[in-house]
């Protein structure tokens, strides 16, 4: 007489995969409701009216989108440059520069995109405001330190920065007093339209409902699957009977 197919390890398997796609749906709907509630965080504060310059990294967490006004003093000559790219892929960088407040703090600008080419401040001369100037924009909060593990270090020696790291480019910069927290500039033309400010994404993709809806599918496929086999392995057996 034949053996009887088994079932139990097919449907142990099963079981634990069921569960796994389960799992991974609800932790999906849970990161929609968490993304939801990061965009409306977001867009209140982007649609804010403008506030008066955070004093602390603590105040700057709880306002960061916010809209700020700084007057002072750029120093053009310490200009920082940010690794990036545009809207349309093209390479370039974003321009930092520190603005020298009235009180002799120092709050770091980013002034927005220039492309490789215009890297040179002669190239794009009328941009380089000198005087003292008001400036507004975003609310921004750098990393604590390098956002993952693959992203190349900054190179401070040749001035090329791969993120925002506000002590070290105070460092390369010789700058005290400066500020915890910088600003993305908004989108008022500069001189001879560069640099090009306003560079800030806004948008944040939310594709969480699409992942949970292909888990929790996945799924059901895998239930129907389980009992197709079900049947063919019960009538199995009942043939070997």
């Amino acid at each position: 007489m034949s053996a009887k197919p088994s079932i139990f390890w097919p449907s142990f398997f099963s079981l634990l995969a069921f569960f796994l796609l389960i799992a991974l749906g609800t932790w999906q709907v849970q990161r929609l409701g968490w993304k939801e509630r990061l965009i409306a965080e977001r867009h209140a504060a982007v649609t804010a009216p403008p506030i008066a310059l955070p004093k602390s990294l603590a105040e700057a967490q709880r306002l960061e989108y916010r809209h700020i006004t700084a007057t002072g003093t750029f120093l053009n000559d310490r200009e920082l440059f940010l690794g990036a790219t545009d809207e349309e892929g093209h390479a370039g960088y974003h321009v930092i520069t520190p603005l020298r407040l009235a009180d002799g703090g120092v709050l770091l600008v980013d002034r927005g995109f220039i492309p490789e080419d215009r890297k040179s401040p002669s190239s794009r001369a009328a941009g380089e405001l000198s005087g003292e100037v008001t400036v507004t924009g975003l609310v921004r909060l750098a990393p604590n330190s390098k956002p993952a593990w693959f992203i190349p270090d900054n190179s401070v020696e040749r001035n090329y920065w791969i993120w925002v790291d506000i002590p070290a480019m105070a460092r390369a910069d010789h700058l005290d007093r400066v500020y915890p927290f910088y600003m993305d500039a908004d989108a008022t033309p500069n001189p001879g339209g560069m640099p090009r400010g306003g560079q800030t994404r806004l948008e944040l993709p939310n594709n969480h409902l699409q992942y949970a809806i292909t888990w929790y599918s996945l799924a059901g496929a895998l239930v129907v699957i389980y009992i197709i086999f079900i049947r063919r392995r019960l009538a199995e057996r009942g043939a070997a009977a």
